[in-house]
């Protein structure tokens, strides 16, 4: 694979036009768009809850700054440097900078874990669905525990109805990545991402009037460090680098979309900040209701689907509430899934006589089929194991565990060792010193935290 995609690389199909973000803000919406997914929303407020609150948000704000920022530059830097899909740019600078071609395996390697990753997330996505469709419904309407378990679980259980909602979350998926990068990428993140922020101000505001909000506010932002072991700060630093998008080529494809006018620095602090608030504000906007209730803030993947239907369901009004909360979930999952379907987009359209449709058809249609397995992994395919996994762990472990890390690895190894240091500094666009503590940071600091994340995953 990684031989045949070498061979040619230089260049993209004659007459195909590489597309364009229209401006600098429609680039950071949609790069915030990607950031911001199941991960802020879902993922983070219970690893708060398992994590001790605070203390895991303060390490966790710190490992942003220093590992999720540089990677994220160094992997724009690379995407607009090639102009080209993350497999094509990796050949192609590699070449230019007289470096091994096994450097290609950089963007292989990425390309291949954002469609991994897409095929078991629309699976998620589609829970998110079904959720939205049960919240509008009233189906949480004075519902107990044990209901709220059984609602889940029979969830799971049913292979067609997963199959369903699935279906349904990748057709929004490939119909909007087949209008293209201004058309369909920019355009859906610039009307999902306010409706996004509008959900959650709402969510908040609820929040403030509940009797737990004080603990809430106390929970995300009142440290207790005897609660700080290694064990959260190694999940704070893995959650830091995957809640940025790192590693999946998506950050590489959103660089080739990229002119010289975006300050790359600027521009990742930016996301950073946006993303990291966006995490927090869901955090506020859940764990009010958790503490209101009375609720375990540590239930794990549980609070969102579980748990909080069982809080929205005692509620005044908690239809219209978990419906806004489920939608805030959908939203936030389709803005990611575009991204993770668009390198692999890419690298078809470019390498292929396909045209935009077709290279998005084709890659979304294999993506859904590979879905498919992963979630009959829940029910009919339960017993079928791989190494003592299902096929939906399988696939987390893969990506989350081996292609993630060494890929962004990979991304800031390349351009803090085998880039030209003055044409990265004048790209940058730093003064000596500052680009000295950049240096420090690329070289050293965020490759030993991957590495860190890499070794303690085994």
């Amino acid at each position: 694979m990684a031989v045949s995609m070498v061979q040619g690389a230089a260049g993209a199909i004659a007459g195909k036009v590489h597309g364009h973000w229209s401006s600098r803000m429609g680039f950071i919406i949609a790069a915030v768009g990607s950031a911001v997914g199941l991960g802020n929303v879902w993922k983070f407020p219970y690893m708060v809850g398992q994590s001790g609150g605070a203390a895991f948000v303060l390490v966790y704000l710190a490992c942003i700054a220093l590992i999720g920022l540089p990677i994220i530059v160094a992997e724009w830097l690379i995407g607009r440097r090639g102009q080209k899909n993350p497999v094509n740019t990796m050949a192609d600078l590699a070449r230019s900078q007289n470096r091994s071609p096994a450097w290609v395996a950089v963007g292989i390697a990425g390309t291949l874990a954002g469609f991994l990753i897409l095929s078991f997330y629309s699976v998620i996505g589609g829970w998110s669905l079904a959720y939205l469709g049960d919240a509008a419904s009233g189906t949480f309407a004075g519902i107990d525990k044990a209901t709220a378990g059984a609602l889940f679980d029979g969830l799971l259980a049913s292979p067609g109805t997963l199959l369903a909602w699935h279906t349904l979350f990748m057709a929004v998926v490939i119909g909007i990545v087949c209008r293209g990068v201004r058309g369909g990428l920019e355009r859906a993140s610039r009307l999902l991402m306010p409706a996004l922020g509008a959900i959650l101000v709402v969510l908040v505001a609820y929040g403030m009037t509940t009797d737990g909000f004080g603990a809430a506010v106390s929970y995300l932002f009142s440290p207790d460090w005897n609660r700080l072991t290694g064990e959260v700060v190694l999940a704070a630093l893995g959650h830091a680098f995957f809640t940025l998008s790192l590693g999946m080529g998506v950050m590489m494809a959103y660089g080739s979309y990229l002119g010289q006018e975006v300050n790359l620095l600027r521009a990742a602090r930016t996301v950073a900040i946006a993303d990291t608030v966006i995490a927090l504000f869901a955090g506020l906007a859940i764990f009010p209701i958790v503490f209101s209730h009375g609720l375990d803030a540590a239930a794990g993947p549980g609070l969102v689907f579980v748990t909080l239907p069982l809080a929205f369901g005692g509620l005044s009004g908690g239809s219209l509430l978990a419906s806004l909360f489920f939608a805030l979930l959908v939203f936030a999952a389709v803005t990611s899934a575009i991204s993770l379907l668009e390198p692999a987009v890419e690298l078809v359209e470019e390498r292929t006589p396909l045209s935009r449709v077709g290279a998005g058809l084709a890659t979304g249609l294999a993506a859904w089929a590979l879905g498919i397995v992963a979630l009959l992994s829940f029910n009919a395919w339960s017993d079928v194991l791989i190494f003592g996994n299902t096929v939906f762990d399988t696939l987390d472990k893969l990506t989350s565990k081996f292609l993630l890390p060494l890929t962004g690895l990979g991304a800031i190894a390349f351009v803090a060792w085998c880039l030209d240091r003055e044409s990265v500094r004048a790209e940058l666009r730093l003064s000596p010193t500052a680009f000295r503590v950049w240096d420090v940071v690329a070289r050293f600091v965020a490759p030993i935290g991957v590495l860190i994340v890499f070794i303690n995953s085994l």
